[in-house]
């Protein structure tokens, strides 16, 4: 009867390593099917939160490794509509990214306003010029803002200067750059007296200070959608990550680097 009975344990025993080994063998093959790379096209100033961002993702889903395209919100979109493999598009201007909406390449139901952000006036750290807001811009040499064609920034920087009745007092003076980080460079190095960029760049700077923030009516609401391309070939893992960027612990993390909260 003993033999009996360890005979019978030792083909249990068998029976769960060979299970456990099946198992094992099983999961590893599935995640070897499920490694991707995730291509996302988002505007310049979510740089330092999205890296951060991506690097917590990545911990947790290790079979998914995410590449970032960063630049003007404009110049994307238009790679974007010329064909160029992007699984998520991260817009700081809901213009650009209804654009992809009205051509079909977004679906309207996979897209989100998710963060919002603010306008402000910078000048270098140790600046000696008497800039301490708006109203002292036309004393600048040169100021810089991004290009207001493919810039949200730039754009919204011209209505505020518009709006303000400073346009054509400083216009002669304006230098355009490609992306609200360019700006904040420009700045830094002393090539112009002062920028106009977003607070979140003011925020990862310590060479600039900000002198002036732009009331909301100024400007039109700066608001940042995101959303899944139609035709990603990863659209599983792409609409994980979008949820992922939309949950608490997420929406605090862009609230830490200054972004404001959409309410819903």
């Amino acid at each position: 009867m003993k033999k009996i009975h360890l005979t019978l344990l030792l083909i249990c025993l068998c029976i769960t390593i060979l299970f456990a080994c099946s198992k094992n063998e099983s999961s590893k093959s599935a995640d070897k099917e499920s490694n991707v790379e995730l291509t996302i096209s988002a505007a310049a100033s979510l740089q330092d939160v999205l890296n951060k961002i991506a690097s917590n993702y990545e911990k947790e889903h290790p079979n998914v490794k995410i590449t970032y395209n960063f630049g003007g919100s404009g110049a994307l979109q238009q790679q974007i509509s010329n064909g160029a493999p992007v699984d998520l598009f991260f817009s700081a201007a809901e213009d650009k990214f209804d654009q992809l909406v009205e051509e079909g390449l977004i679906e309207k139901e996979r897209g989100r306003d998710l963060v919002g952000n603010e306008l402000v006036l910078v000048v270098g750290k140790d600046s000696t010029r008497d800039i301490n807001g708006f109203q002292d811009l036309p004393k600048v040499k040169k100021l810089a803002i991004g290009t207001p064609e493919t810039v949200p920034a730039g754009k919204y920087a011209v209505e505020t200067l518009e709006h303000l009745n400073l346009l054509k007092k400083v216009e002669k003076k304006i230098v355009y750059a490609k992306d609200v980080r360019q700006v904040i460079t420009y700045v830094e190095t002393g090539n112009v007296d002062a920028g106009i960029v977003y607070k979140t760049d003011a925020m990862i700077s310590p060479r600039v200070k900000v002198v002036g923030v732009a009331s909301e009516n100024t400007h039109a609401p700066i608001i940042y959608p995101v959303g899944v391309l139609k035709e990603t070939p990863h659209k599983k893992e792409a609409e994980r990550f979008y949820n992922y960027l939309q949950n608490d612990a997420v929406l605090k993390t862009f609230m830490e680097f200054g972004f404001s909260k959409i309410e819903k």
